[in-house]
């Protein structure tokens, strides 16, 4: 990925999309997030998926009233800095991959995080691990290779590969207590966390869609057909998993939240599977953007996926 790309987001303003206005940002509402997210996935899913590890960040500057959200809240929000997030390997609890202790007056931090994504892209980045107490504690840190952290080499994956994934091992990383934006009991932040990969994601209509429009622009009536089915289809789905998503109470209707995930993964994966087929052997080509769709559907089928999703998912998929 050029690092245009990410200047240009910068410069957008979308870092700020979700942020508060005291702070440079729009606080936008949900239905305009989601629309640009789709929009981005649909465009250049890897800058899509680089950016969208910023927001969390930025939320939870915003509902912290610790030091750091002063210090860096409003770069993040103007888009003067680009953070990324190491905190998905604490769903793997009971087991503990980062675990943070107290040393120095600070946070010493050990173990690995198995995936960060926009490595040399993002400025600072959210780094979360296990207390001694059995918390969850999350603080900021550069994004760079220093002493107690180590990326591994760029990750080489089927789909996605320009969004600069590596691992990183930490050993002996020490941060400043004034880095800490949040700390809270592991059962707490779990009971928030785990309703959140239960939506359907933004990217996968934005994918979708942007297959659609291939099928579209192909001049064909049997592909101009075929996208207009699945398009009926994907806005349906979209309406209520968007309803959904929105509803007040976030652990609520998780059953129907899951049906509707894995209806739109279907969706998608027939759309990005009528691109291929309309274009023919052209879309083996790996300029092709039929195959290139298809290929970051696949990404999607398990990005942010849970014990909860992906059981859901294959069962879906065995009725099928």
């Amino acid at each position: 990925m050029p690092a245009s790309h990410i200047e240009a987001v910068k410069r957008s303003g979308l870092l700020g999309i979700g942020a508060p206005v005291a702070y440079g940002g729009s606080a936008a509402p949900a239905d305009v997030v989601r629309e640009t997210a789709e929009i981005l996935a649909g465009a250049c899913c890897s800058t899509w998926f680089v950016q969208t590890q910023h927001h969390t960040p930025v939320k939870t500057l915003a509902a912290s009233e610790l030091p750091v959200r002063e210090r860096l809240l409003g770069p993040l929000a103007a888009g003067a800095l680009l953070s990324g997030i190491a905190f998905s390997h604490l769903r793997a609890h009971p087991r503990v991959l980062v675990r943070v202790t107290r040393e120095r007056g600070g946070r010493r931090f050990d173990g690995t995080v198995p995936w960060y994504t926009g490595w040399g892209l993002n400025d600072v980045m959210l780094l979360a691990g296990v207390t001694e107490a059995g918390e969850a504690l999350f603080a900021f840190t550069e994004a760079r290779e220093q002493p107690g952290l180590r990326p591994s080499p760029e990750m080489r994956l089927a789909a996605l590969t320009a969004s600069r994934t590596v691992s990183l091992t930490l050993d002996g990383l020490w941060l400043p207590e004034e880095s800490v934006v949040l700390r809270t009991s592991y059962e707490k932040w779990a009971t928030t966390d785990r309703p959140r990969n239960t939506n359907a994601s933004p990217a996968v209509f934005g994918v979708a869609r942007a297959a659609l429009d291939l099928l579209d622009a192909a001049g064909d009536p049997a592909a101009e057909e075929a996208s207009q089915a699945l398009r009926d289809r994907l806005d349906g789905i979209r309406r209520q998993a968007y309803a959904l998503a929105d509803h007040p109470v976030p652990h609520e209707h998780i059953e129907e939240r899951l049906a509707l995930k894995t209806r739109a993964y279907d969706v998608m994966r027939a759309a990005t599977t009528a691109a291929v087929v309309s274009g023919g052997g052209r879309s083996m080509d790996l300029r092709g953007r039929a195959q290139r769709l298809a290929r970051e559907g696949l990404f999607l089928l398990v990005q942010g996926q849970t014990t909860d999703v992906r059981t859901a998912h294959l069962a879906a998929l065995a009725s099928a």
